[in-house]
């Protein structure tokens, strides 16, 4: 695996983290790159258009055929690849809400559920991406021994793709919040991808949880479920739900409130009550579509 820090750009789209000595003892198969300049990395003209029309085209994602139209077609001038991974971090740890995005013959559901369940080249990657101090990493499939057992990276080899570009976003905290995986054939990615790929994954990121929350209440209308008003939640379970939002779980959150766990989970379930939702990912994406959370 290879991790190309990108060069310093104004774009910021996360809170600043400290950068770590982690990278001091990355796994052997990972090695760090200073080769790549700034002025290598320079976009041309084409390149800024292309950039642009993309970030104006994720503004305009509403629904899942948006996104993929997006994903599958303009994105594909940015970061080329054959299979495009969205995973939201849920309430436990490593695991996701996963949904990928492909042209035929790929069967994304497949992918989705191997995704899902991987325990060596999905967690590879996240440690991959935290200790590149949160930047984006190239990983060739071929090059990890534990891929050999990932029913996840053998699907990917069997259909000819040996790379992938891995990024995401993180919370105050430092905690991973959103992960996106580029699922690449090796001809079709370098070091100008990557650098796109860190540049379009907060619009990435925007556009899947606004298509994702407008699904949610399409639901709850479709079911005849009234929309609750916001004030039916509490501040306190309005502040308890921002923090599910994040991504913690009972035990982080009544830490950072000074409070027990077991009043947490009290207010979890009247929030989910008053949602009229079986569960926390479902009250973030309602919450989302009712305007009592925003991105």
């Amino acid at each position: 695996m290879q991790a190309y820090p990108i060069p310093d750009t104004k774009v910021r789209y996360q809170p600043s983290i400290p950068p770590s000595r982690a990278a001091e003892n990355m796994h052997s198969v990972i090695s760090m790159s200073s080769s790549t300049s700034g002025e290598a990395l320079r976009p041309d003209r084409v390149e800024v258009e292309s950039l642009l029309l993309n970030m104006n085209a994720s503004l305009r994602v509403y629904e899942r055929h948006h996104f993929f139209d997006w994903t599958q077609g303009l994105l594909q001038n940015l970061v080329k690849h054959e299979l495009l991974v969205c995973a939201l971090r849920g309430a436990r740890s490593m695991s996701f809400e996963v949904d990928s995005f492909a042209t035929p013959p790929l069967d994304p559901v497949l992918f989705e559920d191997l995704f899902r369940r991987d325990t060596l080249l999905v967690p590879h990657l996240i440690k991959a991406w935290e200790d590149n101090h949160f930047g984006p990493v190239l990983c060739s499939i071929g090059n990890i021994d534990s891929a050999t057992e990932s029913r996840f990276a053998q699907e990917l080899e069997q259909i000819g793709i040996d790379s992938v570009i891995a990024h995401g976003t993180y919370d105050g905290f430092g905690k991973l919040v959103s992960f996106f995986t580029f699922a690449c054939r090796s001809p079709d990615v370098g070091s100008k991808q990557i650098y796109f790929a860190e540049l379009i994954v907060p619009f990435l990121h925007l556009a899947w949880s606004r298509f994702q929350a407008a699904q949610v209440r399409r639901s709850a209308e479709g079911a005849g479920i009234n929309p609750v008003r916001g004030e039916a939640l509490s501040s306190r379970q309005q502040e308890i739900l921002k923090w599910i939002h994040q991504g913690k779980s009972n035990a982080e959150i009544g830490m950072i409130l000074e409070i027990s766990p077991l009043t947490v989970k009290n207010h979890v379930q009247k929030i989910l009550q008053k949602l009229n939702v079986r569960n926390r990912a479902q009250a973030v994406g309602k919450a989302l579509a009712l305007r009592i959370l925003s991105l």
